[in-house]
């Protein structure tokens, strides 16, 4: 039932093998995942509930014109943190992603703190996002049983999970349409209403940009107080945008692991315009940032919760329009579901990455026939018991220290790929390695990683100030806690297993790209694009790249 494999046990499928439809095994494995799966499984981890509800938080901070500049220029840190995270990727497709990248290329001590730091932010965002469900189920009643919808919920995610990756692939699929349905809704909903769509036949336009105006006053007033209000919008938008990573995380199981990641990472570009770039810019056009609604969500003043916080609901409660907020909170309920999918789907094979290096027990890197991480799923699925802990208001606050604990994790995560990709740069430089040949090439370069570096740290330095004035210790603790331990899980692995930073030429380019090599070369050299394969859904058959006109 089980096995215990390491990379370099790699079955080369034959040409009979892909004709038959097989999977193909690579480190214990099933090379699976389609390009759709890929695309929408990217942005099933990346939209969640806050660029649906949580971001009203921004808005009523710093106003229309601080959100849409924040997530602009936060799109464009993490377009360069992508541009760095692509190159190596696509290059080295293995599972464990960026996690096993930093250990491999820079230092074994980094890829243990990174992989440790990736795998608690992820498993323990699982019961956060169990806990969003069950306060959107709130927007139409109070009692419904929260124990009954944590264990369906549980329940669900394991079934998912544990299945062929080819089952999870699919429901995440399905899942994550849900979210690009919403997300377009809205978009024609703001579009429509503001310009006179709406049970008033007010054409709004950007009123609320001029009154009540475009930057808020937040904690100051005055130019000090519009430069704090900018702040807190940067702040929403480093907890609101990612995406990158799960990409990583799902080239070990890719079919054509360096076009399908490669396609992926090149439409993350759109993603962050269309999706979080256009959605920071309807909201600050829906609703006004002083909204008597919002302002008290800002204060934690408010009774609304769930889906009745999102500003796109308090704007169609305020013109009066119905039955469309109760779709958007259906919707949400999929939005979240499907977000704690993927992050369950990340926590297992962060975890497999950890133990097929020895940074974990290695009992974890077993897997069943059909290419589950059975162990390391197991432990992870203990992590969404913990949204029990709602049932007691004093655990409920509990669960939000541990999610408030963790959120810089994911601002470690990102600062760890630019350091990896300087590391990657040099190296190639050192050994006269022309990146230009590479199956991915990323322009820019090195200055993107140096912007992506910039950013994180300032980020990660920063984004908790307010516990300096006037100094609060829990509220340090909730916004430093990770940056303490971090350095101390990279220091003690260090101290214990003696590893040393790896010089340029010392750093091995060569690692698992014969293997990957050899994998694509079984290939068929004309895979189907996302859209030849949402096509061949419905049943409409691409022509053969053989075929001749008669």
């Amino acid at each position: 039932m089980e096995k215990d494999i390491s990379d370099k046990d790699l079955k080369v499928p034959t040409e009979a093998n892909l004709q038959h439809g097989e999977t193909v095994n690579v480190a214990g494995l099933h090379r699976s995942l389609k390009n759709r799966h890929i695309q929408l499984i990217a942005i099933g981890g990346s939209i969640g509930t806050a660029l649906f509800v949580s971001i009203g938080n921004g808005l009523g901070s710093g106003g229309p014109a601080s959100l849409l500049i924040a997530y602009a220029l936060y799109c464009v840190a993490l377009a360069c943190i992508n541009n760095c995270l692509a190159e190596m990727t696509v290059l080295y497709p293995v599972s464990g992603g960026f996690i096993r990248l930093a250990g491999k290329l820079v230092d074994d001590s980094l890829g243990f703190m990174v992989g440790w730091n990736f795998f608690f932010y992820e498993a323990l965002m699982v019961p956060f996002e169990i806990t969003a469900i069950n306060l959107i189920l709130s927007y139409w009643r109070d009692d419904i049983p929260v124990a009954a919808v944590c264990a369906v919920c549980i329940v669900l995610y394991a079934a998912l999970n544990i299945l062929a990756v080819t089952a999870y692939g699919e429901a995440e699929f399905w899942l994550s349409s849900g979210k690009v349905i919403l997300i377009f809704m809205l978009f024609c909903f703001t579009f429509i209403t503001m310009v006179g769509g709406n049970p008033q036949h007010d054409a709004y336009g950007f009123r609320y940009w001029n009154n009540p105006g475009s930057f808020a006053e937040f904690r100051s007033s005055g130019d000090l107080g519009r430069f704090q209000g900018f702040l807190a919008t940067i702040w929403s938008a480093a907890f609101c945008i990612v995406g990158p990573e799960y990409i990583s995380m799902t080239a070990g199981e890719a079919a054509y692991p360096r076009i399908f990641i490669k396609q992926a990472y090149k439409t993350i570009y759109w993603r962050f315009l269309m999706f979080f770039i256009l959605g920071a810019l309807c909201v600050g056009i829906v609703v006004p940032w002083n909204d008597p609604t919002i302002q008290a969500i800002l204060a934690g003043e408010s009774s609304k919760k769930g889906g009745g916080s999102s500003p796109y609901v308090i704007a169609m409660k305020n013109m009066g329009i119905t039955v469309l907020p109760d779709i958007v909170n259906a919707l949400l309920i999929t939005s979240v579901f499907s977000a704690g999918n993927t992050l369950t789907y990340c926590a297992t094979r962060s975890l497999y990455g950890l133990a097929l290096e020895g940074r974990a027990p290695k009992i974890l890197t077993k897997t069943t026939k059909s290419g589950i991480p059975i162990y390391s799923f197991l432990v992870v699925i203990c992590f969404p018991f913990l949204s029990f802990l709602q049932l007691s208001n004093n655990s409920s606050e509990v669960l939000t220290w541990l999610v408030d604990l963790i959120t810089a994790g994911a601002l470690i995560d990102y600062l760890v790929v630019c350091i990896t990709f300087i590391q990657f740069y040099r190296a190639c430089k050192a050994q006269g390695f022309d990146r230009r040949g590479l199956p991915y090439f990323g322009y820019f370069q090195p200055y993107c990683a140096y912007i992506g570096s910039v950013s994180m740290v300032l980020i990660l330095l920063f984004y908790g100030y307010t516990a300096f004035d006037p100094w609060n210790v829990q509220t340090f603790f909730q916004n430093y806690t990770m940056q303490l331990v971090a350095p101390i899980l990279y220091l003690g692995w260090k101290l214990i297993h003696r590893t040393k930073i790896l010089s340029p030429s010392e750093v091995d380019l060569v690692w698992e790209r014969p293997f990957i090599d050899a994998y694509e070369a079984t290939l068929p050299e004309d895979p189907p694009t996302f859209w030849q394969e949402m096509c061949q859904m419905v049943g409409i058959k691409r022509k053969s790249s053989t075929a001749t006109d008669v």
